[in-house]
């Protein structure tokens, strides 16, 4: 099946900070560009027996972002929701605003925080990491889901790529 939703990986080179928030950005942007043109019941579709949808993939990374970047790097409150579930109450239009803006907040925490050795306002198991590691965390934990999501958006209309 041709790809569909093909984009380039970054091709930012120009520092250890500029690079590793061009690849959280791209994964971040993968995860979107998965959503583009479905309805709400779409999105909110479960096609494994995780129960595991598309929407439900944006909310736990929403959650992931407000807990890493707003609360364990800023310092902020864990008011972040790692479940899947999405409340029937909340639209997908929504999760999808709550997602662009935990990302615009994750990135001010991450333009205030400066250098990639900037350590942690609050310890992960008693641990103070740097932003490097949370950087390298989120990174991998949003790529794992980009790739759930292509398998999801597969399996709804046959649309793929990155």
């Amino acid at each position: 099946m041709a790809e569909t939703q093909r984009q380039p990986v970054p091709r930012n080179d120009r520092g250890e900070l500029d690079t590793a928030t061009a690849f959280l950005t791209f994964a971040r942007e993968c995860v979107l560009k998965k959503t583009e043109g479905l309805t709400e019941e779409q999105l909110r579709r479960v096609m494994v027996g995780s129960g595991t949808s598309l929407l439900g993939l944006v909310h736990h990374l929403t959650g992931a972002e407000r807990v890493w970047f707003g609360h364990h790097l800023a310092g902020g409150p864990d008011d972040g929701d790692l479940g899947m579930a999405v409340p029937a109450d909340r639209s997908a239009d929504d999760v999808l605003a709550g997602y662009r803006a935990a990302i615009e907040e994750s990135d001010a925490a991450i333009r205030a925080a400066g250098d990639p050795d900037r350590r942690l306002a609050v310890p992960v198991e008693g641990t103070f990491h740097t932003l490097r590691w949370v950087l390298a965390h989120m990174t991998s934990e949003t790529a794992r889901h980009a790739g759930h999501a292509d398998i999801l958006r597969e399996q709804i209309d046959g649309v793929t790529g990155r």
